[in-house]
């Protein structure tokens, strides 16, 4: 009797392609909003430094770390961990629920990005003094936002329904160098008005005396959350990679690409900010309500066409990061279930609607709650103080201490062929130094939700992870 064949995994066209979506999965709305801000808030200069030298140690390395691992299994976040050591699965299982809880209301925030393409379009800058009240009522508003929610998570399935190379690749190659591009022309713009060398130097003029613990941590959380890791992402990613190529290489690029995204809208902001007497906010506030004040103050066609541009690139920057995240949910569903990828998108993007409605209800004040705490800012919480950091720490000590070390270093060699003569720095890094590191940063997140009066929520994502690890072994 004739037996079916497996279908072949899928797998990257090119090193472009896969470059431009790795790059594309790390590069988010945190690199256009988040690292100015917290640039501002932690001395500038200082801060860029600081974060750029935790990128080129840990950020690359947890990185590749990553890639090693799905290329090695050929696995999707949880059939990684799992076909190593069944007693591990908790880690990918932390990963795909971490990318799953993002995918609860990152499309929200998507959703807003193209929602100010179209208001900018129609004259929201002609009234910059009502930019506070105009994000305000939109975001509570019951309805709006669900549409514009709905039409952007229609454009991830659009991509990822057309698979790896035949839908995501080729939006990576078209998306990445359109927002460098966005990026440089509101750069440049800025650089042009009067005053504006006082905000670049403060970017990049460091001053070490208003250093402290917290802006070291903050620097190390920005480097750690804004490359995309721990999310089952990079895995994936990885695990779709020709064995041909370096990977040692293409992790370089794909920093270099989102460090570069993230300095380009420092560059964007900050001597536009400087020259024109403009005060950042804090999160969303920054893009949606000070971004449109700021060019308005340009005035004319020029204000008008660069706000377009921004919120365009915006618009791009979500839309390359939660295309990978869907991917994570599609592959595991692909991977350990046995879905075709239509049926695998469809389950997943009905679960992340669902999800959605009641994050961006709960910013109306509508919705369940959960410790007086709305379903977004719970989702927010539960990623961004606990399993992103956990789970970033469980993968480095899986690498480090159950990984064949041999199986790694072939793996990142292409077994010889590919130098690597820090292989033996990375691996004490990745296996003593990293988890400590990010042992802190979670110990850190972990208090300041207490401290912030969410210590239910840290507790009851504690318990979750401390389940899902007893759970794992039984599977």
């Amino acid at each position: 009797m004739a037996t079916t064949q497996p279908k072949p995994r899928d797998s990257w066209g090119s090193k472009l392609g896969f470059v431009m979506a790795a790059a594309g999965s790390a590069v988010g709305l945190g690199n256009i909003w988040k690292f100015p801000y917290t640039a501002g808030e932690s001395g500038g200069g200082a801060f860029v430094l600081i974060y750029l030298f935790f990128v080129v140690f840990i950020g690359f390395s947890v990185m590749l770390t990553e890639f090693a691992i799905g290329r090695h299994t050929q696995k999707s976040a949880v059939g990684a961990f799992k076909s190593t050591d069944r007693r591990w699965t908790f880690v990918g299982l932390i990963s795909l629920v971490s990318g799953l809880l993002i995918m609860g209301f990152y499309p929200v925030v998507g959703g807003w990005s193209i929602a100010y393409v179209y208001k900018i379009a129609t004259g929201l800058i002609d009234a910059p003094a009502t930019a506070g009240d105009t994000f305000t009522s939109f975001i509570s508003n019951p309805i709006e936002p669900i549409i514009w929610m709905t039409m952007y998570l229609l454009l991830n399935i659009l991509i990822v329904i057309k698979g790896i190379s035949g839908g995501i690749e080729k939006a990576g190659k078209i998306l990445m160098p359109t927002l460098f591009i966005i990026l440089i022309i509101v750069s440049v713009k800025g650089l042009s008005l009067p005053g504006s060398g006082a905000g670049l130097g403060f970017l990049f003029t460091p001053d070490f005396s208003k250093v402290d613990s917290n802006v070291v941590l903050a620097a190390l959380g920005q480097a750690f959350f804004s490359l995309s890791l721990a999310t089952g992402c990079m895995v994936t990613y990885g695990s779709y990679l020709k064995k041909k190529e370096s990977l040692v290489q293409t992790t370089g690029m794909v920093i270099a690409m989102d460090s570069g995204v993230a300095l380009l809208a420092g560059i964007a902001m900050f001597p536009a900010m400087f020259a024109l007497g403009v005060e950042p906010a804090a999160g969303p506030g920054l893009v949606f309500v000070v971004i449109p004040q700021l060019f308005a103050q340009m005035g004319g066609t020029i204000g008008f066409g660069l706000a377009l541009l921004f919120f365009i690139g915006l618009s791009v920057a979500a839309l390359t990061s939660s295309v990978s995240l869907l991917e994570v949910a599609v592959s595991y569903l692909i991977d350990e279930k046995g879905l075709t990828r239509m049926k695998a998108v469809v389950v997943s993007s009905l679960t992340m609607v669902v999800m959605c409605v009641f994050a961006s209800l709960s910013l109306g004040g509508i919705g369940p709650t959960l410790f007086d705490t709305g379903v977004f800012d719970i989702f927010d919480l539960l990623t961004d103080k606990i399993f992103l950091s956990v789970c970033g720490m469980f993968i480095c000590i899986f690498a480090g201490w159950r990984m064949n070390k041999e199986d790694l270093r072939n793996e990142i060699t292409n077994y010889g062929k590919v130098p690597f003569r820090f292989f033996e720095l990375w691996y004490t890094l990745v296996k003593y130094v990293i988890p400590f590191a990010i042992a802190l940063v979670a110990f850190m997140g972990v208090k300041a939700g207490f401290d912030s009066g969410k210590g239910e929520i840290m507790a009851l994502g504690v318990a979750f992870i401390g389940l899902t690890a007893f759970v794992s072994k039984k599977l």
